[in-house]
């Protein structure tokens, strides 16, 4: 059993790697300043693992808050960042020092602390401008984002960290990840639990341009296992690399909104008539997202259990449990 370091671990992905790790026996200090995360992600983890949880509230553009949180830790899970391609858009300021400053920060307080294995949350943004569909790892475009920008760059500094000081690191470029604790409320909701909000208030979800745009959502089960098989792999030609991390299924926003409603209405017959408006596209969004997980498959040995609409159904079990 490890000491692992989780980074963001009061926020939607945190919290759950941390609840995994914990199950499975590790001991987990979780580093967050809930800018946001939530406390009550971690207050059932506070209560069941006394021993094994220790909660540091900190924030990573603090190089003391980051050292002190590796202190005698050997891997690193860096899921703390301020996400959302508008987010940036509006304020590229604060999404730069978080998500550029911070991460060097926990790379120096890493590679100091002589962490094992640094394994990070990257982005499918960093595709960019590529026109190619499945995305393959080596092959990207031109940023469209702020947000896109700093991913990319955390790539850049755990691979020059890692042939100059021996860091090792696994990049997981995230496609759209949804699941259990995704927060439907914020200006910068994500799409599924911004839309399973407004069906469950009986309000339409207004789609972006004419919903025919396409994403590689992925439950966050299957996350949890990348991050773990990233973790411990032995495979030496596993480390020092950057692996797509999803299901390897394409959805539009229209399937999205049906596949919504059919589970939805499950518990509430009327959403089923529910029919959402339309809006401009969003600056900054790609057309299309489809991953190749070839590479993970082939080194890591993934094998992603939930495909979007199974991690769906989990979904709309959970919000609906959750919201109501």
């Amino acid at each position: 059993m490890s000491k692992i370091l989780v980074t963001g671990g009061a926020g939607f992905i945190g919290s759950n790697l941390c609840e995994s790790l914990l199950s499975d026996g590790h001991e987990i200090v979780c580093l967050d300043n809930f800018a946001t995360g939530h406390i009550e992600n971690l207050l059932p983890l506070i209560s069941a693992y006394p021993s094994k949880f220790k909660l540091i509230v900190g924030d990573i553009r603090n190089l003391a808050d980051c050292q002190k949180a590796v202190d005698g830790v050997e891997y690193i899970l860096h899921e703390a960042a301020l996400g959302s391609v508008p987010r940036s858009i509006k304020d590229p300021i604060t999404s730069n020092d978080v998500n550029v400053g911070g991460f060097l920060n926990m790379l120096v307080a890493a590679r100091d602390a002589g962490v094992r294995r640094f394994v990070f949350a990257a982005s499918s943004s960093t595709y960019g401008d590529s026109k190619s569909l499945p995305k393959v790892e080596d092959v990207i475009g031109k940023p469209l984002s702020p947000y896109a920008i700093t991913k990319y760059v955390n790539e850049l500094y755990a691979d020059v960290f890692a042939k100059t000081y021996g860091l090792e690191y696994v990049g997981l470029r995230y496609f759209n990840v949804f699941g259990r604790r995704q927060d439907p409320n914020g200006a910068y909701a994500a799409v599924i639990p911004l839309f399973v909000k407004k069906f469950m208030n009986h309000e339409a979800p207004n789609i972006n341009g004419d919903g025919e745009y396409s994403r590689d959502f992925t439950y966050i089960d299957n996350v949890i296992q990348m991050n773990k098989l990233a973790l411990f792999s032995e495979n030496k030609d596993a480390v020092n690399q950057i692996y797509n991390t999803a299901f390897g299924e394409r959805t539009t926003l229209n399937m999205l909104v049906e596949y919504l409603k059919e589970f939805l209405s499950e518990y509430d017959e009327e959403i089923k008539n529910i029919v959402p408006t339309h809006g401009p596209n969003r600056a900054g969004d790609i057309p299309h997202s489809l991953a190749s997980i070839d590479k993970a498959k082939r080194l890591l040995n993934y094998a992603p259990q939930f495909s979007m609409k199974q991690g769906l159904k989990e979904a709309c079990k959970w919000y609906w449990e959750y919201l109501k």
